[in-house]
């Protein structure tokens, strides 16, 4: 693995992430401790260092099996994990994004993990309810007492993020390195305001669900998870994931390509994602050794220009209001006196 600049910051993280919701089977669903061990293991033989839990992932187990996993060697891991979702039902106060629940979140998570510092602590979501300068403040002050080094946000409009570091910047306040984000090819709505914000802000962005909740791996469009032959869909399946027609076409155009490569569809999404623009750091989520195995192959495989481009128009977007105006050949006359072709424009976009 190769290693990435975390944002607007000096701190290396290889360049796909743990991801550790799977790890505990408090939900039902999950990776027991000894399975999540070997995912470990195989994401840190690959070169792995970033690793993404969060407070109430399969009710802090995960966050418990992460902290005995980094224990022989903690220093070499950036560990991040995520505070706002609550932390017992009934108390209005502990959740949210407010300073209360931030110290509590955060004293309970260095518990679960045994850590004396977090090297990124997310936002987990927009609240709607505490101010922006209250969080930004309350996060500059847990980095300034040296608990958390960087701090990041996930799961929440541009417009307030970009707020947000534009209130943190002008204070002298610790600002976002990184946004999490869900995308992948059948969920590409982020590129019209949040990625180009993170260009813009240079934020590393780390996607989750992107292999599309399943769909992208060739387990509703394979017969038997090689062939082309598309299976029959019953109706709870399509139900339980939303699976689509345009989400089963992407899905379908992804096995085509895995054909053509000779690697599976998992990898072919994982590539995709990849080789997106900005600083794109995908997050790695496993229920089994198999699966982070054929995951971390896509490392492996490089998709043409081609390639790329039969995927992009598969899973193309409208860009939607003000995006697709202002990109309009009258507009941009209006703006550049009809002298847009003949202007050189080396910012990036």
């Amino acid at each position: 693995m190769r290693y990435k600049l975390l944002g607007k910051s000096g701190l290396r993280v290889s360049e796909m992430a743990l991801g550790t919701m799977t790890f505990g089977t408090d939900w039902g669903w999950g990776a027991d401790r000894e399975e999540s061990k070997r995912i470990f293991d195989a994401y840190v033989l690959a070169g792995g260092n970033f690793i993404d839990t969060a407070n109430r992932y399969t009710d802090g187990t995960s966050e418990r099996y992460v902290g005995e996993f980094i224990a022989e060697d903690r220093d070499r891991f950036v560990v991040a994990t995520k505070y706002t979702i609550t932390n017992r039902d009934g108390d209005p106060n502990a959740g949210g994004n407010h300073r209360k629940n931030l110290a509590l979140s955060l004293r309970h998570s260095m518990e679960r993990l045994d850590v004396d510092y977090v090297d990124l602590l997310w936002v987990h979501m927009w609240d709607r309810t505490t101010p922006l300068e209250e969080t930004m403040r309350a996060l500059d002050d847990v980095v300034s007492s040296g608990k958390v080094h960087y701090v990041g946000i996930s799961d929440t409009p541009a417009w307030v993020v970009a707020r947000a570091n534009t209130i943190a910047e002008l204070r002298g306040w610790t600002r976002f390195n990184a946004l999490q984000i869900k995308y992948s090819l059948v969920e590409r709505t982020p590129e019209r305001d949040l990625l180009p914000m993170a260009r813009e802000l240079d934020l590393a962005v780390t996607p989750w669900a992107i292999v599309g909740a399943g769909v992208l791996t060739g387990k509703y469009t394979r017969e038997d998870g090689t062939t082309g032959d598309e299976r029959l869909l019953t109706e709870e399946e399509r139900a339980r994931v939303a699976l689509s027609d345009r989400s089963l076409a992407i899905a379908r155009e992804v096995d085509a390509v895995a054909a053509d490569v000779g690697c599976t569809s998992s990898q072919v999404a994982i590539s995709w994602m990849r080789s997106r623009p900005g600083v794109i750091v995908p997050i790695l989520g496993a229920r089994s050794l198999d699966q982070m195995e054929d995951n971390l192959g896509a490392l492996d495989v490089d998709l043409s220009g081609d390639r790329l481009d039969r995927l992009d128009r598969a899973s193309a977007i409208e860009p939607g209001f003000p995006h697709d105006f202002l990109e309009a050949p009258f507009v941009r006359n209006l703006m550049y006196s009809g002298e847009w072709d003949n202007i050189d424009d080396h910012r990036p976009h």
